[in-house]
């Protein structure tokens, strides 16, 4: 009497769309051991795809009849799409159990492999599984390939959005709080290019994003946030992007900033510190040491009943400072960018004139990017011309064509953020009173922060590294606005004891005597016109 095992195989899908049953096979394959007299030794039952024999059940099978090797003849199912899906993998396996004398048999398509024509069967039952399986899988994908096209999101929603059903039964991705929130965030951070991109997504997971670095790098170079959804190239179908149906969470404008900085094109001239640090350390990072230039870091000393915290240089040089002293020093400076009563309408008058000054600039700068775009397509024409004529190849035209269609991409997303900017209507007023309102009280809402908002004040007002003596704060150049008001305020007070009345030469390009930059105004990289954006730093 012959020995078999009854191998059961049913996918989900099948099951659902043929009617499969695992129990359906089992009375089939029984019923068939019964009228043929064979020994039934095992039943497994897989319930797993067939494309490949990488399968659970069936690589414990396999592994158990290379154990007891003549303990089983037969390997039975009910047809040979249940024993494989895939005609080279079925070959080889067929072979393998030969060889451990094993004859895989389908109760409802049998044939004798002894006899060579039946192999031609054997071929058309593997292939026509394989077949159906390839047919099924490019029907799906062009399928997705159309929806994307149209500007759905296929697949499970990326971080920040969930998966919804449309009004019609659609799939669509809609933005999911408090993620998408905390991603608006961080692009906004990334823009910056002051902090590198795995410190800003440390302190979105601390508030809540739960993104690991690998994920957190693919989102934020996914321009599905900013709308569009990319198509990958298909045999002729070129690669492109299209709008989506979904709301974007950030514009084109700073997505495309952020690529950006994320490929090294822009750098902001900022101090390249941590984004925390100790409570008791909030100068961590951004203090260099008078004697030796090296950054000064910060640590606590135990005492008899508690810590006592210093800026330290980690040379020999020996520079060591309180921290509660050079604290309270920096929040004493701090009170010198208080606006003066008598600059306060002045400084309004200003920051006025300096909006309208860059409304205007935006207006120019709309009318250079059309220019721009407007040679991009000149050149795209010129290289079409040039195929047209066969003076370059296809590739090289390809090639044109996907570095122009890149730049029209990014110059339109400008294009759209300026356009968007000088249609607006801005509450400038509200913006100036809430700038001088913050700046009269900068001492005390420094002293009130917590310490990541106290490093942001730190930064938004010195570019760059500062250098403590022991006495006096030192620095190569600070914001522009609070150099003017912190110029401005000094020059009253001098009125006010009569040491001068004259106001012709209170200029954007006067050094400022109190925090004494080493370097004169004239050989500074970059220019000390105040500008609408400074003040926004600042509050």
């Amino acid at each position: 009497m012959k020995i078999a095992d009854l191998y059961i195989r049913v996918s989900t899908d099948e099951q659902a769309d043929k009617g499969y049953s695992q129990r359906d096979q089992d009375e089939r394959l029984r019923k068939f051991c019964e009228i043929n007299s064979i020994q039934i030794r095992k039943v497994i039952f897989e319930d797993h795809s067939a494309k490949t024999f990488n399968r659970p059940e069936w690589t414990k099978l396999l592994a158990d009849v290379k154990k007891y090797k003549g303990k089983s003849d037969l390997i039975l199912f009910t047809k040979w799409d249940r024993f494989s899906r895939n005609a080279g993998d079925a070959y080889q396996m067929i072979g393998t159990l030969r060889k451990l004398g094993i004859e895989p048999q389908a109760v409802e398509q049998p044939l004798d492999l002894s006899i060579p024509e039946n192999k031609m069967m054997l071929a058309f039952y593997l292939a026509a599984p394989e077949v159906e399986n390839d047919r099924r899988a490019l029907n799906v994908f062009h399928g997705m390939r159309r929806a994307k096209k149209e500007g759905r999101w296929m697949g499970t929603a990326p971080v920040g959005y969930t998966n919804k059903a449309g009004d019609d039964g659609r799939k669509l991705i809609a933005p999911k709080d408090p993620e998408a929130s905390l991603l608006k965030w961080a692009f906004r951070e990334l823009a910056h290019g002051t902090l590198a991109a795995d410190q800003i997504r440390q302190e979105a997971n601390k508030k809540g994003l739960k993104c690991s670095r690998s994920n957190f790098w693919t989102a934020v170079r996914n321009p599905i946030y900013c709308g569009k959804i990319f198509i990958p190239k298909f045999k002729e179908d070129e690669s492109c992007m299209v709008q989506g149906q979904h709301e974007p969470l950030i514009s084109e404008a700073l997505f495309y900033e952020v690529q950006d900085v994320l490929d090294g094109k822009k750098r902001k001239e900022r101090p390249n510190t941590k984004i925390v640090s100790q409570d008791n350390l909030p100068l961590r990072g951004f203090l260099t040491c008078p004697k030796c230039d090296r950054m000064l870091t910060g640590s606590a000393s135990k005492g008899r009943s508690s810590l006592y915290y210093y800026y330290h240089c980690v040379s020999s040089c020996g520079c060591r400072y309180k921290a509660n002293y050079v604290n309270d020093t920096f929040v004493e400076e701090l009170k010198k960018f208080k606006p003066h009563s008598s600059v306060v309408d002045l400084y309004k008058v200003i920051i006025g004139s300096a909006y309208k000054k860059q409304s205007a600039q935006q207006q120019n700068g709309s009318k250079q990017l059309v220019d721009e775009m407007n040679k991009i397509n000149e050149k795209l024409n010129k290289a079409r011309q040039l195929l047209l004529s066969e003076d370059i190849d296809p590739i090289d035209y390809r090639t044109i064509k996907s570095e122009c269609e890149d730049k029209l991409m990014r110059l339109e997303a400008k294009l759209a953020e300026t356009t968007t900017n000088t249609t607006t209507t801005i509450g400038i007023d509200k913006l100036i009173d809430k700038a001088v309102s913050t700046l009269s009280q900068l001492d005390v809402i420094y002293t009130e922060a917590n310490v990541i908002s106290k490093r942001e004040i730190i930064g938004s007002i010195y570019p760059e590294k500062l250098s403590f003596d022991g006495f006096q704060y030192r620095t190569v150049r600070i914001n522009e606005a609070a150099r003017l008001i912190y110029q401005i305020s000094n020059e009253l007070g001098a009125i006010k004891n009569r040491k001068s009345s004259d106001f012709s030469h209170l200029s954007g390009r006067v050094d400022p005597t109190g925090l004494e930059p080493v370097t004169s105004s004239m050989s500074r990289k970059h220019s000390n016109q105040l500008s609408y954006g400074s003040i926004i730093d600042l509050t």
